[in-house]
């Protein structure tokens, strides 16, 4: 059971359009605004006048449609496109989206980005009845309960569908003469709706994408509804309304592009609020600040400019190297700490320094950085976290499913802060994070998931829910006072 769920999670984007003879190629420019999002795989299909033809690749976007008649074949007014991060294990071409379905009476394409918390359960009783899957990510899913459902027309039967997936999901399912989206009762992923200015309409998963294509913004999709698009238009309707907002905090503090709005908030500004509150709450006595690059320095200057310290830029990206949260191995993520950051000597030598990181996973960056620094001759380091400390697993399509992943959950603060090799160790409360994001909704937390920093989740874990009390109770009894 452990290995078969752990080979279910993702952390995607994905890109729609209908109504623009330009679809395939204005997708291609938004999966390259997402790729951040996932750099195993991509994928685009398109429909010409109700044939859908898919093309798809691993690696990166630039990669799979490096050949330019890859792209050119894609012709047509709709397409939807998907950019893919795996699990380690998990990486064959059959699980790269959209998943392509062939019918006798019909064509579908499926992009999601998202995990259920039923999959194996669903899969399970979907096997026992005949059903033959391809691939091994939980994606497939919906497709079969739809072609199962016995309701009479196809919205039906993805309100069918729909009703028995659980866990956080955002859909795009392109059919032969309409574009359906649909997001998870709690908004956990993010999803958006923009215009064309030729009047077409897009779904995608961060407004950054709209920008990137010259499309307007439109809405949020919002929790529990289901969209289609059509040559009509758009039309807006509900496969429920028991929903709770419950966005992903990590969208905020990390996974989202900066200059994306989610639900009216701006991701740098709310990242800003946050180092600025981290300034309040856990102050340094110190010469500079110095943020992690890229995802940390709208956090750092936040803190720099609440705490009156001077912002210097002391550590140095190669900006060609990928992201190490995402990376599927930990012997890939350290070597691509090594290969991503370089400090500053003539910044940082001497110097008391404040280095500010968004959050803290595993570790491994936060190690090397403070060694980074010490090696190029900083007097001190003492490490500010803009989020509280991450100590429970996520199961909402985020890689972090076992509390063995988190340091967190392993190690007091004053234990990390020793295997950091650093001088302090302050982290942002929880408050903090839900004022800083400050979304207009009176839903708990904020309107934010703050399950990974204090285990309450907003929806039952059904498959996972053995396992992980099974996690929570040996470390109950290991690590008293880490995690309650």
């Amino acid at each position: 059971m452990p290995t078969e769920v752990r080979s279910l999670n993702e952390e995607c984007g994905v890109f729609g359009v209908w109504g623009s003879p330009d679809a395939a190629q204005l997708t291609y420019f938004g999966l390259h605004a997402l790729q951040h999002r996932g750099q195993e795989g991509a994928g685009i299909t398109a429909n010409d006048h109700g044939k859908l033809q898919t093309e798809r690749g691993l690696g990166l976007l630039a990669d799979v449609f490096r050949d330019p008649r890859r792209l050119a074949r894609l012709t047509g007014q709709a397409a939807v496109g998907h950019v893919r991060y795996a699990t380690a294990g998990n990486h064959g071409l059959e699980n790269i989206q959209p998943l392509g379905f062939n019918f006798s009476d019909s064509q579908f394409a499926l992009a999601h980005n998202g995990n259920l918390t039923n999959a194996v359960t669903l899969r399970r009783r979907l096997e026992q009845h005949g059903a033959i899957f391809h691939a091994s990510s939980d994606s497939e899913i919906l497709m079969h309960l739809i072609r199962r459902s016995p309701a009479t027309t196809l919205t039906e039967q993805v309100k069918d569908a729909l009703r028995q997936v659980h866990g956080g999901f955002a859909y795009l399912l392109l059919t032969n003469d309409c574009l359906i989206a649909a997001l998870d009762p709690n908004g956990l992923r993010p999803l958006v709706v923009g215009q064309l200015p030729t009047g077409g309409y897009v779904v995608c998963s961060e407004t950054c994408a709209l920008d990137t294509i010259g499309a307007t913004f439109v809405q949020d999709v919002q929790p529990g509804e289901l969209l289609t698009i059509d040559d009509h238009g758009l039309t807006i309707d509900h496969y429920t309304t028991d929903t709770q907002l419950a966005i992903c905090s990590m969208e905020f503090i990390y996974f989202a592009r900066p200059d994306s709005d989610i639900h009216g908030v701006n991701v740098h500004s709310a990242r800003k609020r946050m180092g600025a509150q981290l300034a309040v709450e856990q102050p340094v006595d110190a010469d500079i600040v110095v943020g992690v690059p890229n995802s940390s320095l709208s956090a750092a200057t936040g803190y720099a400019e609440a705490s009156g310290l001077p912002y210097e830029m002391g550590l140095i990206k190669n900006q060609y190297s990928s992201r190490t949260f995402i990376q599927p191995t930990q012997a890939l993520r350290e070597q691509g700490v090594r290969m991503k950051l370089s400090a500053v000597k003539g910044v940082v030598a001497g110097k008391r320094v404040v280095l500010i990181d968004d959050s803290i996973v595993r570790g491994t960056t936060s190690r090397r950085i403070v060694k980074l620094l010490k090696d190029a001759g900083a007097k001190s380091v003492h490490l500010r976290i803009a989020s509280p400390p991450l100590r429970y697993p996520c199961f909402y399509g985020i890689d972090i499913q076992s509390t063995n992943e988190l340091i967190a959950a392993q190690q007091t603060i004053r234990e990390m802060c020793q295997t950091f090799g650093a001088d302090s160790l302050g982290f942002l409360s929880e408050q903090g994070v839900v004022d800083a994001v400050g979304l207009s909704t009176t839903e708990p937390y904020g309107g934010l998931c703050m399950a990974y920093f204090n285990g309450d989740y907003p929806t039952a874990l059904y498959d996972y829910q053995a396992e992980y009390d099974a996690e929570i109770a040996q470390l109950q009894a290991n690590h008293e006072g880490v995690i309650k």
